[in-house]
C-alpha cells in the first residue's frame, strides 16, 4: 500500500516508482487521443483518425492487463480506493497538508478509471460507426464520449498542476523518468524495460502496417482516405 505523509521534504531520495510500460502507456495514450481528436473532422486524414483510435483501444487493453500483473504501483489494487479514501484525500488538500502517495492518489485513481472507461467506449463506438453498424445517433454518441474524455483530460491536467504545487514535486517529470521523492521501500525493483520495448515495437509496427495499407493519392499524404481518392 502507498506510503502516506504530509511532509514531502522528509523524502529526499529519488526512487523508481513508475515502470517503463506505464510511462509509455501514459504518453502514447495522450498523443494518440490528441491525434484522433485533431483529425476527427477531416475526411482526408480519416486513416490517421482510425489508426489513432485503434491505438487507443490497444493501449486500454494493455493497461487493463498491466493493472493486474504489472509492477507494484501500476496495479489497480495499489491505487483504486473507495469514496471514503477519495474524500479523505480531498480534505487533506483543502487543509493544506495533502496526503502523499508513492503511486496514484485516490482522486487521481478516479480520473484513471474514468479515462480508461471513456477511452474504451469511445473507441468501441468509433469502430461501430466506422463499420456502418449504426446510424447518425451512433456518431453523435461517439462524439459525445470523445468530448467527455477531453473534458476529463483537462480536469486531469489541472489536477496534476495543482497537486505538483501542493506536494512540491514535479508529477509530469516523474512520469517521464519514473522517479519520485519517496523512501526506497516504496519503490520498484525493475523498470520492466523489455516489456516497454515490446510494447513500443508493437505500436510502431501497427502504425507501419497502417501506413503500408494507405491508398495512394498522388504523393500528397499517405494517409488520405479512400473515399477522397475515389472522388
Amino acid at each position: 500500500m502507498n506510503t502516506v505523509s504530509a511532509s514531502p521534504a522528509e523524502r529526499k531520495p529519488r526512487t523508481l516508482v513508475w515502470d517503463l510500460p506505464t510511462r509509455l502507456f501514459h504518453w502514447l495514450l495522450a498523443g494518440s487521443f490528441a491525434v484522433a481528436w485533431i483529425s476527427a473532422e477531416s475526411e482526408r486524414w480519416q486513416l490517421v483518425h482510425v489508426t489513432a483510435g485503434y491505438t487507443v483501444a490497444g493501449l486500454v487493453v494493455f493497461r487493463l492487463l498491466w493493472g493486474l500483473v504489472g509492477t507494484r504501483h501500476a496495479r489497480f489494487t495499489d491505487f483504486v480506493r473507495g469514496p471514503r479514501a477519495v474524500l479523505g484525500y480531498l480534505r487533506s488538500l483543502a487543509s493544506g497538508r495533502p496526503e502523499h502517495h508513492a503511486g496514484h492518489n485516490p482522486a487521481g485513481a478516479l480520473a484513471i478509471v474514468g479515462l480508461l472507461a471513456l477511452a474504451a467506449l469511445t473507441t468501441a463506438t468509433g469502430w461501430a460507426n466506422y463499420a456502418d453498424l449504426g446510424g447518425h445517433w451512433l456518431e453523435e454518441v461517439h462524439e459525445a464520449l470523445a468530448s467527455g474524455m477531453l473534458a476529463l483530460v483537462a480536469v486531469h491536467i489541472v489536477a496534476v498542476v495543482v497537486s505538483s504545487r501542493l506536494h512540491h514535486e514535479n508529477l509530469v517529470a516523474s512520469m517521464v523518468h519514473g522517479r519520485k521523492p519517496v523512501p526506497p521501500t516504496e519503490g520498484i525493483r525493475s523498470a520492466r524495460r523489455t516489456v516497454g520495448a515490446l510494447m513500443l515495437v508493437a505500436v510502431l509496427g501497427f502504425w507501419w502496417t497502417q501506413w503500408q495499407s494507405a491508398p495512394a493519392n498522388g504523393g500528397a499524404t499517405p494517409f488520405a482516405s479512400q473515399a477522397e481518392e475515389d472522388d
